[in-house]
């Protein structure tokens, strides 16, 4: 594999290179749709560059991109990228007060929104930015005042065409500022210059090489790192094609995508993988008595687990042959399924901060609960490990590490040592192997009464595995551990759906019947330092970030 870093090498220089290479194959498109060439691809980015540097838009300045996945968002990015304009993906699902904050903190000159996305933008935004152009076809917001369904626009007629490399590039340059959608509530702009991108790329390639026969089914957005580099940027520099989704991935409209497109290559995040095996196969087993007995065998359970991914993969459109898997912890009893199985399933490890990936390995290679191991060309390390756990914070090292937070040289300091080591705040252990195993956030650990370290993320994997659970946060109150569970209530109503009248009452029963079992169940798995003290049902679902992580702070109890 070529050393880009040493060759020097731009996004930009990527982009084109494959433009050339696979003018004439399919690229991009919405399920359904025809996709676009990769011809067709850079044509309409020369376009889009002709019009935005009319526009006055200069190398440096930041322009945001606000709106769901689509070719569009796509060309807008390559065009700010290889223009050497940063850009700044903004995720379509954070609130308006973070929406107006990212764009004046980035002190943003222009956005690219989709229609239905400008309304959430305030007055005051609108007037401040020096352009708004629309997602859906680049026309240009006409009348400032005037945001609603009624707003007019001035139509976009690419008559010119301009060929990026007019710009100069270098590595070093800001490619894109990325504001991450953290657990803790703070969102900060993570800053990538073209070095990191270019990497991180070819880091993606040593763990899945990608070929023009590789379709890929795009499901999480854009805007998010992990999509954004191994989604779309490392696809579409070797020539494989991308089917973007235009609705929710829920599973009335993911099955049916599947069937159609047939991907070759999917990234997902651990939540959707864990509900199916939640719902068709964990499920199945929960519901027969006989088959709960004979599930307790692992010669059973591992040659039904084999019939079970037999089947999931024909769902899969049947010729799925890398499902990537990052973005929080997957479930070990999803995980051994997956194992068991010879599901084609990757697992890796990152941060927006390293672009994102640091560890992971290949279909084939995996090991249960495990991160894998670090990608070419980083170096990672446990920081000051327990003596007895092996445990402690994860340090990485390489050309994908950020340049730092984007107007917060206090809060950089603090993760960016000045050996270039980087503190992912992460908690995690090396097996004998080689390989990775995260243990945590280090802002999560509890502080136990004798000073012992409880890792909430560990008791929650326990509890997760408990029939009719669907997630779960546990939090410190007043010095005891508790337990916030949301259960799977459509499950548990099909279960005392024939008791017609008084199900509820027959179902509010079982709900405390099952808060004392699962009690009970917990604490017979975990050390007694993390043993629960009480469990509060949470209704509604908890509050996640882009890639399904919960919003941990949300839910501290004071």
């Amino acid at each position: 594999m070529t050393n880009d870093s040493e060759l020097g090498l731009t996004v930009r220089d990527l982009l084109w290179e494959s433009f050339r290479k696979h003018a004439t194959l399919p690229a991009v498109g919405l399920l359904g749709e025809k996709l676009l060439t990769y011809s067709e691809l850079r044509d309409q980015t020369e376009h889009l560059a002709f019009a935005i540097t009319q526009m006055g838009l200069l190398k440096g300045d930041k322009v945001a991109i606000l709106g769901p996945n689509s070719p569009n968002w796509i060309i807008s990015y390559f065009t700010l990228l290889s223009l050497g304009i940063v850009a700044v993906p903004i995720l379509p699902d954070f609130h308006a007060v973070e929406i107006d904050h990212i764009l004046e903190h980035a002190s943003v000159k222009m956005v690219i929104v989709s229609r239905k996305q400008l309304s959430r933008l305030s007055e005051k935004t609108i007037s401040d930015i020096k352009q708004v152009m629309i997602l859906e076809d680049f026309s240009v917001l006409s009348n400032r005042s005037q945001i609603d369904d009624d707003a007019s626009y001035l139509p976009y007629v690419p008559k010119g065409s301009l060929n990026p490399f007019t710009v100069e590039l270098d590595q070093e340059d800001l490619a894109t500022l990325i504001y991450t959608s953290g657990t803790t509530g703070f969102s900060k702009g993570v800053m990538l210059n073209n070095r990191n991108l270019v990497t991180n790329i070819r880091q993606c390639y040593g763990v899945e090489p990608i070929v023009t026969s590789h379709v890929f089914l795009s499901i999480l957005p854009l805007s998010h790192t992990y999509e954004n580099t191994v989604g779309m940027l490392l696809p579409l520099n070797y020539g494989a094609s991308v089917h973007y989704l235009d609705k929710l991935p829920t599973a009335s409209v993911l099955v049916p995508a599947m069937k159609s497109v047939r991907p070759t290559h999917m990234v997902s995040v651990p939540l959707v993988i864990e509900k199916i095996f939640k719902s068709q196969i964990k499920g199945k087993v929960d519901d027969s008595s006989i088959l709960k007995i004979l599930y307790r065998l692992p010669a059973f359970r591992k040659f039904f687990h084999r019939l079970a991914a037999k089947k999931l993969m024909a769902t899969f459109g049947g010729r799925l042959r890398f499902f990537g898997i990052g973005g929080a912890k997957l479930d070990a009893a999803t995980d051994r399924f997956l194992k068991e199985g010879g599901f084609p399933y990757s697992i890796g490890y990152g941060l927006t901060e390293t672009a994102p990936l640091l560890s992971g390995t290949g279909p084939g290679n995996t090991k249960i609960q495990s991160a894998g191991k670090p990608v070419i060309g980083v170096e990672l390390k446990i920081n000051e490990p327990d003596q007895e756990s092996g445990i402690g914070e994860i340090w990485a090292k390489g050309d994908n590490v950020m340049q730092g937070y984007y107007n917060e040289p206090e809060i950089t300091a603090q993760v960016l040592m000045p050996d270039g080591w980087f503190r992912t705040g992460d908690l995690g252990r090396f097996d004998r192997d080689g390989f990775l195993f995260i243990k945590g956030r280090l802002k999560n650990v509890i502080l136990g009464a004798s000073g012992e370290n409880i890792y909430p993320e560990e008791i929650e994997s326990v509890i997760n595995r408990f029939q009719y659970v669907l997630e779960s946060v546990v939090v410190e109150q007043k010095g005891k551990l508790v337990a916030l569970v949301h259960l799977n209530y459509e499950e548990l109503e099909k279960q005392f759906a024939h008791f017609k009248d008084e199900a509820r009452q027959h179902m509010e029963l079982k709900i405390e019947e099952m808060k004392a079992e699962l009690q009970q169940f917990v604490n017979s798995q975990v050390n007694r330092y993390s043993r629960l003290q009480a469990i509060i049902i949470q209704d509604t679902p908890f509050e996640k970030t882009a890639t399904k992580k919960i919003k941990r702070f949300l839910y501290q109890i004071a």
